[in-house]
């Protein structure tokens, strides 16, 4: 099979790409490494398999290129994490609204299969038991910079289900929960690589808000192994699916799970939301993904617990700073 995938120089998408060449697939990578790093895929530039290819989907001639040529393409190319949406939200919703428009459009045109990623952020506010896939979206003000990003993946939803209703393109759309493992940084609001990088540092963890909000975190091969589950599925096509982890764990906990597990002395020091990103500044303190659609579908589940995120993380990160340390 041809697999395109844009944005596959992130750390999802590095994941998969290296999936997909190990059972021997073709993979074409386009991203622009605007916060993806060629470091994550070096290690497959050499395979005549593998092609990277610097752009972005918002070309539509590049995209088209690619696309004619691909049998699927998997859409992770979007601007991602708390931090660069409250920063620059006009660039985010562009981003992610016309990289997905373009992506279906050339996929419409080739006939190839789209899988496009989503996020829980787009059940906003809603801290409802096990939040299903038809569950409502409680969003707070358009005001509010938060929650651009959530509003700019529900376009990508709408526009992937109707690509499917209207002109029979094959599209499948995932809602990943807080996904995390080794390669993500926490350069834009990933906890788990910030929190990791601080402990192993000596630094305090910042916790933002009190540390009671709740996630649920899923490691990168889980959430890999899902997404090619589902690729896999012809009944999984023209539906929307969550990929999450099924341990809730309130961020407060995370820290200490993380100071204990990394072996640190550092403290927490908690953070308010204002200090962090900006004033009024709205979070979630719950979120918790029902599975049960893609339990039932191909009897996905997750293997990997918090433990074995933090863990893998830390060998990864350890890594890095020790090749900092023989490069400086």
């Amino acid at each position: 099979m041809r697999y395109l995938i844009t944005g596959g120089a992130g750390f999802i998408g590095s994941h998969l790409a290296d999936t997909l060449i190990g059972r021997g697939d073709q993979v074409t990578v386009l991203d622009d490494l605007s916060t993806g790093q060629e470091r994550n895929v070096e290690h497959l530039l050499g395979n005549p398999s593998f092609e990277l290819v610097r752009g972005t989907a918002l070309d539509a001639d590049v995209t088209d290129r690619l696309v004619s040529r691909s049998d699927v393409v998997v859409h992770l190319a979007a601007t991602v994490g708390v931090q660069l949406v409250v920063d620059d939200p006009l660039t985010a919703i562009k981003n992610n609204v016309l990289g997905t428009e373009t992506v279906l459009e050339s996929c419409s045109r080739h006939g190839a299969m789209a899988l496009i990623t989503s996020t829980s952020e787009i059940y906003g506010k809603n801290v409802s038991d096990r939040l299903s896939e038809d569950a409502d979206r409680i969003l707070g003000p358009p005001t509010k910079t938060r929650w651009a990003y959530a509003t700019s993946k529900v376009v990508d939803e709408i526009f992937a289900y109707e690509f499917h209703r209207q002109r029979g393109t094959p599209t499948i759309v995932v809602r990943l929960f807080n996904c995390s493992g080794p390669r993500q940084t926490g350069a834009y609001g990933m906890v788990i690589p910030r929190f990791v990088r601080q402990a192993l540092g000596g630094e305090d963890l910042t916790v933002f808000g009190d540390g009671n909000q709740t996630r649920c975190f899923c490691h990168v091969h889980d959430t890999v192994q899902a997404i090619l589950g589902l690729l896999g599925a012809p009944k999984a096509v023209g539906r929307v699916f969550n990929i999450g982890g099924t341990e809730e764990i309130s961020i407060r906990s995370l820290a200490e799970r993380v100071i204990e597990l990394t072996g640190s002395s550092s403290s927490i020091r908690f953070v308010s939301y204002e200090a962090a990103y900006e004033p009024g500044f709205e979070d979630m303190q719950r979120r918790v993904p029902d599975t049960t659609r893609i339990e039932t579908l191909i009897g996905w589940k997750p293997t990997h617990f918090i433990d074995d995120v933090i863990m893998d993380v830390t060998a990864y990160e350890r890594s890095l700073m020790e090749a900092e340390v023989s490069s400086g």
